[in-house]
């Protein structure tokens, strides 16, 4: 990165407070889109979640300046930035929602969900509702909805925020023994949950007033059969409103350790996930489910209403399908392929999705691939956890091969990352041509050009950096995977 001159700097920066200025003059706030412009000015914020930052504090989200790679002001004027207000304990995931200008961070210390307004910079509420901590947890696009897999309590968390926010209401606890992954589409008109150490899939489903009332009275409302199907479990049991029904293969399709849903970018497509190997099975795949009004509880989306859920076929993924990413017709499947020698090697592989075929597959780093994100300069960046418990370092433990892994989807090309601990946030920054990591417990910055490392000196974090987001990017999708 070229450096500028100390003139020209103050020059850039004197340029930004002016244009700052001249906002607030004309009567305007915003900067790009209609937003308005947060109380920190900064306009390419990166947010990270940050585990114990103090003896006395178990979790911070800190604000940096994306474009200057900085925690401060330009002016030195303000030491550090975060987000006003925030009380979660440990927080672990971020859910990125700039259209809507907010944010969904779980906090694995206390099992809360915490509801950022971005344009604020502060917290504006608690999701609260599943019991202990969520081993898998989504809130829906607009954040009325969230589904929680509560493995150990054996419990599938659905809360309908649409229902009222007082404590307890619109909150349902779904007996589905050893749940511990849960799917939504942003829309949440389809929530999966899978069960670990099965094939089994069930799916959350509303139930209209009518069959309500149907439920209530028949001989078994906790059971009760709709469509032919009959539930796993039905909620609250004197007057049902949501039901867990298992997604059943016809003949010829298989679920072989379903761990996550992908959901096509037309909404007209469900892509099962089967660990495979990776998770028990025998073979790990792609299962695709039509999406269609008919795939609803009586047509109509009134939450989760995915009823008439019918596997359609079952497509083998040699490489492992465990994480997935959509541009284009192009599935980019994450996943580890297993060896003569018992270990497990990373691997990306390429779907066509009018075909459905497999076009390619490459070495990446091993271990789980948790998160993919598209970058600029036609980048595709995926962080694993547990890559030392890979062939890479199996084969050879003094590889310095780490969990990152950039790959370059124009050139079919693969950079890996040194060591530094497990990859466990990824924020393209985009227009910017550079991604935030947090990387071990620490906020790395990578050049989107080559793969190379940026100074992060002045980014870095006390405490553990456990997930990274760009709260300015132009759309969900380039942070928040459903």
């Amino acid at each position: 990165m070229k450096k500028r001159s100390l003139l020209g700097l103050s020059i850039a920066l004197g340029c930004v407070s002016a244009v700052s200025v001249l906002l607030a003059g004309c009567g305007k706030n915003f900067y790009f889109a209609g937003r308005n412009l947060p109380p920190s000015q900064l306009t390419n914020r990166v947010m990270i979640a940050v585990q114990n930052p103090g003896l006395a504090v178990a979790g911070s989200l800190q604000i940096v300046d994306g474009f200057y790679d900085i925690r401060h002001s330009f002016n030195n004027a303000i030491a550090s930035f975060s987000i006003s207000g925030y009380s979660g304990k440990l927080p672990t995931t971020i859910e990125n929602l700039p259209e809507e200008q907010a944010g969904a961070v779980y906090n694995s210390g206390d099992g809360s969900m915490s509801q950022i307004d971005y344009s604020a910079e502060k917290q504006t509420g608690t999701i609260s509702g599943p019991p202990g901590l969520s081993s898998s947890i989504f809130a829906s696009r607009n954040l009325s909805y969230l589904a929680a897999a509560n493995q150990q309590v054996h419990i599938l968390t659905m809360l309908d925020r649409t229902l009222g926010n007082s404590v307890g209401k619109g909150v349902y606890f779904l007996n589905v023994p050893g749940v511990y992954r849960v799917s939504m589409n942003a829309s949440a008109s389809v929530v999966l949950a899978f069960v670990q150490d099965t094939n089994d899939v069930f799916s959350v489903v509303h139930l209209t007033t009518d069959q309500q009332v149907a439920a209530s009275t028949s001989p078994d409302p906790q059971h009760f059969v709709l469509n032919g199907q009959t539930a796993q479990d039905c909620e609250p049991q004197n007057l049902p409103q949501y039901c867990a029904f298992k997604v059943i293969p016809p003949a010829g399709v298989t679920f072989d350790r379903p761990a996550k849903a992908i959901f096509s970018a037309d909404g007209t497509t469900i892509y099962v996930l089967n660990c495979g190997p990776e998770c028990g099975g025998t073979q790990a795949g792609i299962t695709v489910i039509p999406f269609t009004a008919a795939s609803l509880n009586g047509g109509t989306a009134i939450g989760p209403s995915g009823l008439n859920l019918i596997p359609q076929q079952t497509i083998a993924i040699p490489g492992g399908a465990s994480n997935a990413i959509q541009s284009g017709n192009t599935l980019y499947l994450a996943g580890q392929q297993l060896q003569t020698d018992g270990y497990f090697s990373g691997t990306l592989t390429t779907f066509d999705l009018p075909s459905l075929t497999v076009t390619a597959t490459y070495s990446i780093a091993d271990g789980n691939p948790r998160k993919m994100g598209f970058a600029d300069d036609s980048t595709l960046w995926i962080g694993s956890s547990l890559c030392q418990q890979g062939e890479r370092y199996h084969l050879d433990p003094s590889t310095s091969s780490g969990c990152l892994t950039m790959f370059n989807v124009a050139k079919n090309t693969v950079f890996l990352d040194s060591y530094k601990g497990d990859a466990t946030g990824i924020a393209p920054v985009i227009g910017l041509h550079k991604i935030y990591t947090a990387e071990g417990g620490q906020v790395y910055i990578y050049s989107t050009v080559d793969g190379s490392e940026k100074d992060n000196s002045n980014v870095t974090v006390v405490g553990t950096a456990y997930d990274v987001t760009y709260m300015d990017a132009t759309s969900d999708g380039q942070n928040t995977t459903y």
